[in-house]
């Protein structure tokens, strides 16, 4: 079994450039860190740093051992804080996933409730939006995404409860032809320039471009944004429109409107799996309560 600790300095060594920073910011001194690193190769049957010019640079396989050892210290992470909650007396630990715009107006709210409430609570909020093919860490509760364009199974071992149906709006700049008005036929943007607003091509992306084959085009992107909030910003400089889930747009700047999207009418579902170990105990509940709360009184959590 490999030694964490070591893995943690050949991290280091790799992210500082050297073993003199790397001992630096570590408190070490360089021959203790070569000594580690030294321990480390032996430990692996690897090379994993060679000479280039007065220093060193990671090989393939150092590069590799420090990428794949992520997963590793992640979860050492995790267990050192659970250690660290029972020297405390912390009786409580939950971890909540989400996605990002239930992170911009529910989660904070819903956070701020459950500390108060339960002051002796550790509260861990993990963004479950991740690069494809990064998998990841299963939470206590995760408030995710679905249509018809996306299923995902029930995970062994949790249970779904659905929170709310989430239609979509266009988001346009107040001079457009089209603002004010009640709602708007998807074909009807057809020859708009659009600002697309989840570069990774993610679920609720697949929604819109679902719906918009749906409608027999495809739309003509003038603008690749990262995220809501960018998309929403060129939207307001008067660059283009964008489509976004009706809880996206709930903070809009005044340069701008949303209008409803219909025919067909774009919607994804929001729900929150449960972990069966936590639903029934007093923070499941409650968390859950409160999700729903989010849903029932939307301006509680805005």
């Amino acid at each position: 079994m490999l030694d964490p600790h070591r893995l943690r300095i050949l991290r280091s060594v790799i992210a500082n450039g050297s073993i003199q920073a790397a001992a630096s910011h570590l408190g070490y001194t360089p021959s203790a860190i070569s000594q580690q690193v030294a321990l480390l190769q032996r430990e692996t049957g690897l090379t994993l740093f060679e000479k280039a010019g007065r220093g060193i640079v990671p090989t393939s396989y150092g590069t590799a051992l420090a990428n794949e050892s992520d997963e590793v210290i992640a979860s050492l992470g995790r267990l050192a804080g659970v250690v660290a909650d029972l020297r405390e007396g912390v009786t409580g630990r939950l971890t909540l996933g989400y996605f990002s715009s239930a992170g911009s107006t529910w989660v904070p709210w819903m956070a701020r409730k459950l500390m108060d409430e339960f002051p002796q609570l550790r509260l861990e909020l993990n963004l479950n939006e991740l690069p494809a093919g990064q998998q990841p860490i299963l939470p206590d509760i995760d408030v995710i995404v679905q249509s018809q364009y996306h299923q995902r199974a029930v995970p062994k071992g949790y249970r779904q409860l659905p929170l709310a149906d989430d239609p979509y709006v266009a988001v346009v700049h107040r001079s457009h032809r089209l603002s004010g008005a009640g709602e708007v036929p998807l074909r009807e943007l057809r020859e708009e320039a659009w600002v697309d607003n989840d570069f990774v091509d993610g679920h609720c992306r697949q929604v819109m471009m679902g719906a918009c084959d749906a409608a027999g085009f495809s739309p003509r992107f003038l603008v690749q944004a990262q995220d809501h909030h960018t998309a929403i910003a060129f939207v307001a400089a008067g660059i283009g429109v964008t489509i976004l889930p009706s809880l996206a747009a709930r903070k809009l700047p005044e340069a701008v409107c949303a209008i409803p999207v219909v025919d067909p009418e774009p919607i994804r579902q929001i729900s929150v799996l449960v972990k069966d170990s936590i639903a029934h105990r007093p923070i499941g509940k409650r968390a859950v309560e409160l999700l729903h709360e989010c849903v029932t009184i939307p301006l509680m959590a805005s």
